[in-house]
């Protein structure tokens, strides 16, 4: 090990070497990437942490929707194509991530719901569906569940392993009477990686509601505060932030040998790596591939297959808001506290395949009126505005299918201002995405009137911040990117460890598993450097 220490604010970090050829370099710094860096520096690895943006504190969150948006969005230009209607509206800007240490686990709601085990057999399960690319995972619920159990206990995640739920809100009440009254058995608190009791450092939840413009109590999981402070205590981990990840190099064999990126200042380094990990979210870890063509790899590194940003995932999405005749005050409490789980499970007879969730979500006021219709104004407006103390919002959540055409590429000619091409991502929803929304619409809309509701909103499409696929796992080299650990088919020592190695989606939000699956790669590319299998 090649490092100097060096001491700023009396924290001792460490310091590697850009010729140190014995470091794990891990791209991005979100649930994938953080807790992967995390895990790997407990275990005895030294690990470099490159993240393209800053890194805040919690002091510096503010509890202001639109002030948070400007403060740590990835703003960095997208071209939407394709026949969702989110590429219509939103060409520029069709998906929401963060770009800060800590990625998109500053900004989550926290949801940590496990994939059920049919959703690990897609298409065992749901069988061969025209236009859907559906293959099985190739890993079982069985095999996943103790590394859920680890990650849920890391997370924090309400209702389990001893830690207590949240208090019923308002919110809560509103949406489990209304969702019992309409039929639903199973109603319960949503688990969320938010504590409930102190512990490890962490607040326990103060009740803010500012839950997605980051927590300034630190009590929702995030990389940001959870991972990368624990992991850079045990003095092998360094975290290099506002540095922008170019390209990934490798010798004549075709191994990886480094990460070459550009710092805050516009220099060019060369980190040299014994394995790379790329963790930069389902957008930029394809680009990132893609961008690192070269004359042995002429179609980006580890696409052999052809699969290098297909299968863009991003769950179905709908909003519904229930007006009522007294205050809800849905603003009040933990942004998402139920869940109702009754329509989760696979069922052809709906004329859909895949499960769905209904979610109680509340959303301040001017997220709410973003919501409702982007541009919209008048009467109906107007009085839905009107109505605002007295709304209930449930989120409908749902499985969709991957289909090859929905993808990550690299723009022909338009350069961002590293001079490498811009991300295009052509979004096309299957078919099934159709029925499955209307369906959930309308059991949504059952629901808040069993409770009393008085009007019913229904709302457009919205940009996700669930971005999923793009380098999937298959147990075949030719159906995908990456095997059953995240290590890519084509070179052994470069892994995929964010949310692009899902294989398929499922109906709930992907994050605990994006962490689960981090923590499990982090046990098997530790013991592949102990046993010099790397």
């Amino acid at each position: 090990m090649t490092a100097r220490r060096t001491h700023e604010d009396e924290v001792a970090a460490v310091t590697f070497e850009h010729d140190d050829e014995s470091v794990v370099v891990i791209v991005g710094s979100g649930a994938g990437g953080g807790t992967l860096a995390n895990e790997l520096a407990q275990k005895g690895v030294n690990v470099v942490l490159i993240e393209a943006g800053p890194r805040f504190q919690m002091t510096e969150f503010v509890n202001d929707e639109y002030g948070a948006y400007d403060l740590f969005t990835w703003k960095d230009k997208r071209i939407a194509t394709g026949t969702s209607p989110v590429a219509e509206k939103f060409r520029e800007a069709p998906t929401w991530i963060v770009k800060a240490v800590g990625g998109t686990s500053v900004h989550w709601a926290g949801q940590a719901v496990r994939f059920q085990p049919h959703e690990f057999r897609a298409r065992s399960t749901y069988g061969d569906i025209p236009g859907a690319s559906l293959i099985d995972w190739p890993l079982s619920y069985e095999e996943m569940a103790p590394y859920y159990d680890r990650a849920e206990y890391k997370l924090g995640v309400s209702g389990t392993h001893g830690t207590p739920e949240m208090p019923h809100s308002n919110l809560y009440r509103v949406f489990a009477h209304s969702a019992r009254r309409a039929g639903y058995k199973q109603v319960s608190q949503c688990p969320v990686a938010v504590l409930t009791v102190p512990r490890d450092g962490r607040n326990a939840c103060d009740q803010i509601g500012f839950c997605m413009q980051g927590c300034k109590s630190g009590a929702k999981w995030s990389s940001l505060y959870a991972e990368i402070p624990a992991g850079e205590a045990t003095g092998r981990l360094e975290v290099r932030a506002e540095c922008m990840a170019l390209q990934i190099r490798h010798d004549d064999r075709g191994r990886v040998t480094g990460v070459l990126y550009v710092d805050k200042a516009g220099r060019r380094h060369l980190q040299k790596a014994r394995v790379v990990c790329v963790a930069g979210n389902s957008i930029e870890t394809p680009r990132l591939l893609l961008n690192s063509a070269s004359a042995k790899y002429p179609d980006g590194l580890a696409n052999s297959s052809g699969h290098v940003g297909r299968n863009y995932l991003r769950n179905m999405f709908a909003f519904a808001y229930g007006i009522f005749d007294r205050p809800v005050t849905m603003h009040r409490g933990y942004v998402a506290p139920g869940l109702v789980r009754d329509e989760a499970g696979h069922d052809p007879k709906r004329g859909f395949a895949g499960g769905i969730y209904f979610t109680a979500v509340g959303l301040g006021l001017p997220y709410h009126a973003a919501f409702l219709d982007p541009g919209a104004w008048g009467r109906e407006f107007a009085s839905a505005i009107e109505g605002y103390a007295n709304t209930c919002g449930v989120v409908v959540l749902g499985e969709d299918l991957p289909v090859p055409s929905s993808s990550v590429t690299l723009h022909p000619s338009e350069k961002d201002g590293y001079g490498l091409p811009i991300p295009v991502l052509n979004l096309d929803v299957h078919a099934n995405e159709f029925p499955m929304r209307n369906y959930g619409l309308k059991k949504a809309a059952e629901l808040l009137e069993a409770g009393g509701a008085k009007r019913v909103i229904e709302c457009p499409p919205m940009p996700s911040t669930h971005n999923l696929g793009t380098c999937r796992m298959s147990a075949e080299p030719a159906d995908g990117v990456c095997n059953r650990w995240g290590q890519t088919h084509d070179i052994p020592n470069l892994f995929i460890s964010d949310g692009s190695q899902f294989s398929s989606n499922n109906a709930g939000n992907p994050t605990l598993t994006i962490a689960t699956l981090a923590v499990r790669q982090a046990a098997y590319l530790a013991d592949q450097l102990r046993t010099n299998s790397l």
